[in-house]
């Protein structure tokens, strides 16, 4: 047995590589073969998206779970524990079922070592292959899948699902899938396989022709949002009609109202049924980690989002200020990114706020030299998050609202450090 505990196993992985050479599946086929196919054993649906995939795979698997069935759910990044990113029925999976599936796989790559040397997973593919083999070992009977970056040349793009899902298309990781919308929309679209129905949720106009090429070369059932199934927006919250059914819920941000949407139309597709309460019920309660999270803390009111692009960010401001406005009190913003993201663009949305920059001890965060100048000039910065976050509480009155945004690694931190206050 090469690991004994989670933090060797998190340790080991940490070190490999993120990309191979050639951004392709060949090697992550290759265990998955050793190991028997552990992905052609469940039943999967796989979920892709610029934003809102991780809300969209939180939301179908409640609603699997409400239905009876033995749900898998791969997500990423975790919040508080690596365990989070592989979940059955809705639990984080243990520490020796991790362990076990983690040291078959070790195994699995040692044999293939044997026939070639050099052979090696990296990071990801390492966690695809864990998730697919502890998925098939439980005997679930849907397993729902969420995409790393793109779907054409994502590591789990090595099944055939049973549905597909594109939530939204917009500008991110451009260096990896980009540079242009066009370019992200060609390789989401990788998810769309021959004959199998696809969910479709916010596409731009200027790259859906791309989208509709793909489902009609696969002859794929396609259900788009605001053509085959509706949110519209009441007083009191929304109402969902999917499949002949109109659904309620509350006063949410209107991106997670389209999120439980498209989890009910992909849900629809299923051969299962559930009552318009029950399923009203296995949505609103869903959490969603670091997705439109609300904490009260130290009497602090907190909302904590990951939004790291325009495209989230244009959505979790508004809801912010309202939320802010209500309380008849500020926005305070606690922000921190990574590097290689949109720092200007995205913190242009920002101009109007009370900021303060953080940064993290990962080496991709945004130190205070990597911002813009004029983000520079306009924001205080203060390095370490610990005493970042204790001078915007200090500074919050009982009305206030403080934002944490700008990356799910200072989610992350964040709850950790009010966990342990």
């Amino acid at each position: 047995m090469k690991f004994r505990t989670v933090n060797e196993l998190t340790a080991y992985l940490y070190h490999l590589p993120r990309l191979h050479e050639k951004s392709d599946l060949t090697y992550v086929k290759r265990v998955l073969k050793a190991l028997g196919d552990p992905q052609d054993k469940v039943k999967c649906c796989h979920i892709t998206g610029t934003n809102g995939k991780g809300s969209t795979a939180y939301y179908l698997s409640n609603l699997l779970q409400k239905a009876g069935q033995q749900t898998g759910l791969f997500v990423s990044p975790f919040i508080i524990r690596f365990n989070e990113r592989i979940q059955l029925n809705g639990q984080a999976i243990a520490d020796e079922d991790l362990l076990e599936v983690a040291n078959e796989v070790e195994t699995a790559v040692g044999h293939l070592r044997e026939e070639e040397a050099d052979f090696a997973l990296v990071t990801f593919e390492y966690e695809v292959a864990m998730a697919f083999l502890f998925f098939a070992k439980q005997k679930c009977d849907y397993a729902v899948i969420e995409v790393g970056i793109g779907a054409e040349h994502d590591k789990t793009n090595v099944m055939t699902p049973v549905v597909s899902l594109i939530t939204t298309i917009g500008l991110d990781h451009e260096q990896i899938i980009g540079p242009t919308l066009a370019d992200i929309a060609k390789e989401k679209s990788g998810i769309i396989k021959p004959a199998v129905p696809v969910i479709l949720g916010d596409i731009p106009a200027s790259v859906k022709g791309i989208v509709e090429e793909k489902i009609t070369k696969s002859a794929s059932p396609s259900y788009w949002l605001g053509r085959d199934f509706q949110v519209k927006e009441e007083k009191a919250g929304y109402e969902l009609a999917v499949a002949g059914q109109n659904y309620q819920l509350p006063a949410w941000p209107r991106p997670e109202a389209k999120d439980a949407a498209m989890a009910l139309a992909a849900f629809a597709l299923l051969p299962l049924a559930l009552s318009e309460k029950a399923a009203e019920a296995a949505l609103t309660q869903t959490t969603v980690p670091g997705r439109y999270q609300r904490l009260e803390k130290a009497g602090c009111s907190f909302l904590l989002d990951g939004a790291h692009n325009v495209q989230a960010g244009s959505e979790l401001l508004p809801y912010a200020r309202r939320l802010a406005k209500d309380k008849g009190g500020r926005l305070l913003v606690l922000a921190g990114m990574m590097k290689d993201k949109d720092l200007s663009d995205f913190l242009t949305l920002l101009k109007d706020e009370k900021v303060t920059l953080t940064s993290l001890a990962y080496p991709r965060a945004a130190k205070k030299a990597d911002f813009p100048a004029w983000v520079q000039e306009k924001f205080a910065y203060e390095g370490d998050l610990g005493q970042a976050l204790k001078q915007v509480m200090a500074e919050a009155g009982d009305r206030d609202l403080i934002l944490v945004t700008g990356s799910f690694y200072l989610v992350s931190a964040v709850l950790q450090l009010l966990q342990s206050a």
